[in-house]
């Protein structure tokens, strides 16, 4: 069971073939590196794994070697233009997860360089960013010194809602208990790629950015930032895994106002568990949360119902289905949640 989806397997990967299993997305949310928090959004699981089928359809139609397999109905696999209800669950070709070891407080990933070739998940998160928003973590490290504008390939220091010339890649760890940003090069130590890999890695983000950036526009949204994940086949070709183009991977705004998991951010940022859990960081990256001395509130229930409008309605949307009934138009669930976020935040 992840944060946010659960998994049933199938059948295990080898060293040599894929194996199978369900991704069951669920109606959790995740911030923070929290995990599960206290609310669960009504309709969130269907909606993501609709939109994730939407975009994994789309890379199919383009050639572009991902895990997705179908959606399931009724225990039937069916393309998303074959399902006559919404569904939650996905059945994907799996990769091996090789988990670095933990040594002294520190995660030793020694084992990428033991010619494990194929068929495995890179133990990195690809991030694109379009735009840097105020709430971006980039200004945080900036501030903190842990990066300088050359290694975003910024001449000078960027400022908040900054539209890019050119997409930023960045990079993150995935199999830690904390997400950790990295340089390229750590990156590319870590997964062990070489040259050709990593361009190929940030290539890929790029296609795949602009294909979502195209998507989102046609609805009126911006696609500001989000994640890829990658992993490799048996002979190493590079596929798509997890999910992708989703309001949970992305970060999407109409007229600036946020139309993505942000909007549960702006509500906890700056709050005082927000802050503890950024205190229990400092002193314990690996078990900080077991340190953490409070536990979050739940949403207040306008906001709540409010969240769950926003997934229904982009895939509704995006998809040109409408696969959830009453559910507002997304101008008129924005206009409502912009009276309930603090947006000085």
């Amino acid at each position: 069971m992840g944060s946010v989806k659960d998994l049933k397997i199938i059948k295990n990967p080898s060293f040599e073939t894929p194996g199978e299993g369900l991704f069951t997305f669920s109606d959790r949310y995740s911030i923070f590196d929290w995990g599960g928090m206290p609310d669960h959004i009504d309709n969130k699981g269907e909606s993501i794994a609709l939109l994730g089928a939407y975009f994994f359809e789309k890379l199919d139609e383009l050639g572009v070697p991902n895990h997705y397999m179908s959606l399931m109905e009724e225990r039937n696999a069916k393309n998303l233009s074959e399902l006559k209800n919404p569904s939650k669950v996905m059945k994907v070709q799996l990769l091996r997860v090789i988990n670095p070891k933990m040594e002294d407080g520190e995660y030793d990933y020694s084992i990428y360089s033991h010619n494990i070739k194929g068929n495995f998940l890179i133990p990195l998160e690809i991030i694109y960013r379009n735009t840097l928003p105020k709430g971006s973590s980039v200004f945080k490290r900036l501030n903190d010194c842990e990066i300088i504008p050359e290694d975003l390939g910024l001449k000078s220091p960027p400022v908040p809602n900054q539209k890019l010339k050119k997409p930023i890649i960045d990079f993150s760890t995935k199999l830690e208990v904390t997400d950790r940003y990295l340089r390229p090069n750590e990156a590319q130590e870590i997964a062990c790629v070489n040259d050709e890999e990593l361009d190929e890695l940030k290539e890929s983000t790029i296609m795949i950015n602009k294909m979502i950036s195209r998507e989102f526009s046609k609805i009126g949204l911006k696609n500001e930032d989000g994640k890829i994940e990658f992993g490799y086949g048996p002979q190493r070709q590079l596929m798509v895994v997890d999910v992708l183009g989703t309001l949970d991977e992305c970060r999407f705004t109409f007229n600036d106002l946020p139309v993505s998991k942000e909007i549960t951010r702006i509500y906890y940022r700056d709050t005082a568990w927000q802050c503890a859990t950024e205190e229990a960081k400092k002193k314990d990256r690996v078990n900080w949360k077991d340190n953490c001395t409070l536990q979050p509130e739940p949403l207040p229930p306008k906001l709540k119902y409010l969240i769950s409008q926003v997934y229904c309605s982009c895939t509704n949307e995006i998809t040109g289905n409408e696969w959830f009934k009453d559910v507002m138009s997304l101008k008129e669930i924005l206009k409502d949640i912009k009276g309930e976020l603090p947006f000085d935040k």
